[in-house]
Parts: structure tokens; C-alpha cells; sequence
């Protein structure tokens, strides 16, 4: 292959690879996508939805995600055809065309949602410029639960055209995408840096032709297109697996992508830390996954990750870069981000994201009926108005010297008296001080619902509550007064629960005793006790989507499901070490199982066994049940 100019790259991928494999499932998390393209006709894709428009219009957002889903699962003989058509797809808007940006929490839920629907594959053509390459912590938590199910994130570099990191594509266990042009140089736009040497590949990125709005076709550049490109080759590899007989192993992908792109060698010509890792190499990939690489373990990866690594190890030193040549390599000589809204944004370069077309006529196809997905969530109970106007209204309904509802006290009191008036307010589910959820009771109950959650709010003022459990569905959004969108969530009353450890370490402990030697036991068990749930709060923070995190919510912090566990690990004097979750291989018909371990080790000897409890969890239903009784064992580690 001559160079690395878009339709060739496009029309000989297939040539060595296929055309996919339906097992194989890739999630676009981009704008929404006009499904009426010719491209897409008898493509295996659907939509779900988010806070994000999924209707397909006419603005920037819709051109780009339209463009970038092309890439992916544009069908044969129509104008696009995409590396990847037999694949399935998930399209979860993230842009709407009201808005080319989003928050890291918008991108954790869509993450998460890919996740839960069964993705072995996420592109993200977009990021947010940061310091360093460390997201916010609910972020953090959405990209572990894609290493501990072995799904891949491919996202875009960014195009700042400088030495500078994107979020989520800096993330270590992420597959950064550079891009290049024709002739195998990274476009002058392409961002670099010290983490995607290690995790970022080059792919084409240059006047790469995708699906137009109102048909046609339109050539775009930028990291935005080559981050789709690498999606599609990574899911055709999957593809091989498959076909071979072995399971999809997306961890392996990655491995096998940076392990043999074709490195930089240092010349004058050609500054290597603008070319990642290297530039992507098909035939040597493929050599690799044919020959059965086997990725390392999940407890090596996570070891990895911490340590600051990527799951292969690979390095690309300028003074012992080795040359690779074939088909596909070209000539030689070629800070914590704060979440806040308007932080990620497309990777095309250029702000436009794509034309001025009309809006197609023709009905919003490809989609299917979903679910409503449940949630089982853990944070502090907030409220707000919306609007200012909305604020104002109760200002001048409450009595006079007492007319501040930005003050919880006065604004309970009101309530109290009023409390039809309690659904003009918004209330919301946050973690820390960001809202994630805004809770919306609904049916012949609502009003016990609004009720309890004046109680909730109560309890966090006057009776040291610091965290409630929220059972819901998800059914809408709502916009902030901050601007922020959050989705909506339709709680059920029978699950809300909320922490008070005072209250906990009576039910556990009983009263304090009144003896002075006993009196010293009992508060070495309470500040213990204290420890456990400050580590369940710090360690657990999720938007508990996934069938993983509602299982393992539920388990860590129903008060009543773990006081037998709180009591055993405190008076033996433990404390916890690790949480794991994992598919229960045992599970009732028609349910989804998971099995919780929760382990604690002994800090005085810790030479000693840890004690493992095991609960079984079945998550099948909007509030999950435990199955089964509690198992408790010792384990060496």
C-alpha cells in the first residue's frame, strides 16, 4: 500500500479482515445519528437514551455523530460503507445539537449504559483538555467497570495541536487515537503527550469521507474520524477471534494494536512524540491475534493501571525503536479535571462538526424498544429549583423572616405545612456535591414520596445521615438551574434507606456500655465501624447503572442485609481490604445474579487469613434482593 490516504485504507481493511461479526457489539457515544442515510439501511444498530437529544437534526452535533457512526457501520454498495457493517451497534448521544459539549458525567453514564447493554467495543470522538490524565472520580469509576468487564474505550487525542492530554483518552486503560495524513505524518493538530506514548496509536485522519446530512458524503479531519476508524479494525479483530473459535477479547485488541504499531525511529526528520505509540499496523495485528496473544490477567492489568502503564507494558524509547514494513506501514522517513458543564467536546478539527444541511424529511429509523433502565444509587439528597423564577415563587410564599429556600431548615418548615408544594421543587441525588440524579416520585404514592424524602433531607440535617439509597427507573431528564441536565429518576419507595452511623452502631453494637473498660472496647469497635463505612462511601462512588454496582451498593450499605457482617468484622477488630463483584454462575430463571465478596484483613497480624463474606445478589428487579444467606470463609491472599 502506497500511503495512507482514506479510501484505500478503507476499501483494503476488509480485504484482510472481513466484515465483522454480529456477536460483535461497538457503542458510539457522539452525537445523535441520522439513521435515514442510505448507509445505514439494514445496519444491526439502535439507539438508547440519555440526557442528550437522540433526535437526529440539522446542527454540528448530529453532523458529527452521523459522520463518525458511518465509519463504523456505513453498509456495502450504499455511499459509505464502514469497516465494520456485520457488527452490531449502540448509538448514545452525548452532543446534542443544542450543545457540542458535555460533562465527564454525562460520558460515565453513557459509558456505563454501553456496558450494561452489552458493548465489547466504546468510541468516543471527543474529550476534554486537562492537566493530567486522572478523570473525575464517577468517570473513573465508569472506565474500571469497562477493565473488570474487558471492554475497550477507543477515544480521540484531541486536536489543541500541542503537548497536552484529552480526558477520557489519557485515561491508562484507554486506547488513545492520533491522526495522520496521506503520507503517515500526524496532522499539525493531532495532540501528543507522555501518556499517549504509551496508550495511543496513529490511524488516518485526513479528509476522511463519512455519511452527509441529507445523504451524500463529506470528507472531515481530525482525531474525531481517526478514533472510528480504529474502533471498526479493533472490532473486526474481535471478529477473527471469533471466528477461530475463541471468545471476543477485547483486552487482547488493544495489546495486539500497540504492540505491534509501527514505532517512530528518530531521525531530524520526524519527531517521535508526536507519533504515539506508533502508527497502526494491520497485518502485523492480525498476525497477532492469529497466533492466540494472550492478554494478562485482570489483576496484572489493574496493577498496570495503577502503576501508570497500559495493559501490553509497550514502550516506544526513541533510542531502541525498531522498524516494522508491510502492507500497511508507510515508507520510511515518514490535572484532576473539575466535572462542570461544557467540558468534553467533538475531536474534528475545526468548531463547525459539519455542515448547515437541511433536515431530512424522512421519519428517525433503527430504533427499538429498550427497557427502562433501573438504578440503584447511593449519595446525598439535594434540592433545586430550575429557574430563578421558580426560586422567586417561594420566596414569596413563605412567611416573611423565613423566606429563604436556599436555607434547608426554612425551606423544610414550609414544606412541612405545604407539602403539595414539595413537587415544584427538584430534588436531587448527589455524589459529593454534583448532581447525578434528579428524583421525581410518581402514581397514586407520590406524595408519601415527597414525604420521605423531606424525611431523607431531614435526617441528613438533624440526624447525621450521610448517605441514602435510591431504587428508581430512569424515565426523562430535567435541566438545573446551573444549566446542568440530569436524568430523571422515578424512585420506589420500599428500597429508600439512609446511613446514619450513630444510628447503625447502635443497631450493631447496642448502647455504650458504662464501665470504663468497656467503655474503651466499645469505641475501638464504633471508630472501626467508622472507618468501614467512610471506605464503603470513598471506594463505591457510582451512578449505579451497571447490574454490577447496583448489586454491590445494595450489598455494602443496606444497613440491615450487612449488620451481621459489621458485627463480625468489629469485634474481631478487621477491617476491609477489597471489594470484588463477579457474575454469580449460580442464579435463579429469569435473573441476574452477582456475587459480592467483601474481604478484611487483620492490621495487627497481617500475616493471619482474611475473612471473606459473600452475598449473592440478584439485581433482576428495580430494588435487588439478596440470595440466599450470607457466606463467610478465611482466604489466604
Amino acid at each position: 500500500m502506497a500511503g495512507w490516504d482514506a479510501a484505500t485504507f478503507l476499501g483494503k481493511v476488509p480485504l484482510y479482515l472481513g466484515r465483522g461479526d454480529p456477536e460483535v457489539m461497538i457503542a458510539v457515544l457522539d452525537g445523535p445519528v441520522d439513521l435515514t442515510h442510505d448507509c445505514f439501511q439494514g445496519t444491526r444498530v439502535r439507539r438508547l437514551e440519555t440526557v442528550a437529544s437522540a433526535k437526529a437534526a440539522d446542527g454540528g452535533a448530529t453532523a458529527h455523530g452521523t459522520h463518525v457512526a458511518s465509519l463504523i457501520f456505513g453498509q456495502p454498495g450504499s455511499s459509505v460503507e464502514g469497516l465494520a457493517p456485520l457488527c452490531r451497534g449502540l448509538i448514545i448521544p452525548i452532543f446534542g445539537d443544542d450543545s457540542l459539549r458535555c460533562s465527564q458525567l454525562d460520558v460515565a453514564r453513557a459509558i456505563l449504559l454501553a456496558v450494561e447493554n452489552g458493548a465489547h467495543i466504546i468510541n468516543i470522538s471527543g474529550g476534554q483538555l486537562a492537566h493530567s490524565s486522572e478523570p473525575h472520580p464517577v468517570l473513573a469509576q465508569a472506565i474500571d467497570s469497562c477493565i473488570r468487564q474487558n471492554v475497550l474505550i477507543v477515544a480521540a487525542a484531541g486536536n489543541d495541536g500541542c503537548d497536552c492530554l484529552h480526558i477520557p483518552a489519557a485515561v491508562s486503560s484507554v486506547l488513545a487515537v492520533g491522526a495522520m495524513d496521506e503520507q503517515g505524518q500526524p496532522l499539525p493538530s493531532s495532540n501528543w503527550g507522555s501518556a499517549y506514548r504509551e496508550q495511543g496509536i496513529l490511524a488516518p485522519g485526513s479528509n476522511i469521507p463519512g455519511a452527509a446530512l441529507q445523504g451524500g458524503v463529506a470528507r472531515k479531519s481530525g482525531t474525531s474520524f481517526a478514533a472510528p476508524l480504529v474502533s471498526g479494525v479493533a472490532a473486526l479483530l474481535l471478529s477473527v477471534q471469533i471466528k477461530s473459535g475463541s471468545q471476543p477479547n477485547p483486552r487482547a485488541v488493544r495489546e495486539a494494536l500497540l504492540k505491534t504499531a509501527t514505532p517512530c525511529i528518530p531521525s531530524g526528520a520526524e519527531e517521535c512524540s508526536r507519533v504515539l505509540a506508533g502508527r497502526i499496523n494491520i497485518q502485523q495485528a492480525i498476525n497477532q491475534i492469529q497466533r492466540g496473544a494472550t492478554s494478562m490477567s485482570e489483576a496484572e492489568t489493574l496493577s498496570l493501571n495503577e502503576a501508570g502503564l497500559d495493559a501490553s507494558g509497550i514502550r516506544c524509547d526513541d533510542g531502541a525503536a525498531i522498524r516494522r514494513q508491510d502492507d500497511f506501514a508507510p515508507a520510511a522517513g515518514i490535572a484532576m479535571s473539575e466535572i462542570a458543564m461544557s467540558d468534553i467536546a467533538p475531536s474534528d478539527c475545526g468548531c463547525g462538526c459539519g455542515g448547515a444541511e437541511k433536515k431530512s424529511s424522512c421519519g428517525c429509523g433503527g430504533t427499538a424498544a429498550q427497557k427502562a433502565p433501573f438504578v440503584y444509587a447511593l449519595g446525598k439528597l439535594g434540592y433545586d429549583f430550575g429557574s430563578e423564577a421558580r426560586r422567586d415563587s417561594f420566596i414569596q410564599s413563605m412567611p416573611v423572616g423565613a423566606n429563604n429556600p436556599q436555607l434547608p431548615e426554612q425551606l423544610l418548615a414550609y414544606l412541612a405545612d405545604n407539602i403539595y408544594e414539595a413537587g415544584s421543587v427538584i430534588w436531587t441525588l448527589n455524589v459529593d456535591v454534583t448532581p447525578i440524579y434528579a428524583i421525581q416520585p410518581a402514581g397514586p404514592f407520590a406524595a408519601a414520596g415527597y414525604a420521605r424524602m423531606l424525611d431523607l433531607l431531614r435526617g441528613q440535617l438533624n440526624d447525621g445521615v450521610e448517605l441514602v439509597s435510591i431504587p428508581a427507573v430512569i424515565g426523562g431528564n430535567i435541566r438545573l438551574q446551573s444549566g446542568q441536565v440530569v436524568p430523571v429518576i422515578i424512585p420506589s419507595m420500599r428500597g429508600m434507606f439512609s446511613w446514619a452511623t450513630p444510628a447503625l452502631v447502635s443497631h450493631v453494637l447496642g448502647p455504650r456500655p458504662k464501665a470504663a473498660e468497656a467503655q474503651k472496647t466499645f469505641d475501638s469497635l464504633a471508630g472501626g465501624l467508622g472507618n468501614f463505612l467512610n471506605r464503603i462511601y470513598y471506594d463505591l462512588r457510582n451512578l449505579g447503572i451497571t447490574g454490577e454496582d447496583r448489586a454491590l451498593n445494595y450489598s455494602a450499605t443496606n444497613a440491615v442485609q450487612i449488620a451481621d457482617v459489621i458485627r463480625v468484622s468489629t469485634q474481631q477488630q478487621l477491617e476491609l481490604d477489597d471489594i470484588q463483584v463477579k457474575k454469580s454462575p449460580i442464579c435463579r430463571l429469569d435473573s441476574e445474579c452477582y456475587d459480592v465478596e467483601l474481604s478484611f484483613f487483620n492490621p495487627h497480624n497481617t500475616n493471619t487469613a482474611n475473612r471473606v463474606f459473600r452475598f449473592t445478589v440478584d439485581v433482576s428487579d428495580v430494588i435487588p434482593v439478596t440470595v440466599g444467606t450470607v457466606r463467610t470463609w478465611t482466604k489466604r491472599v
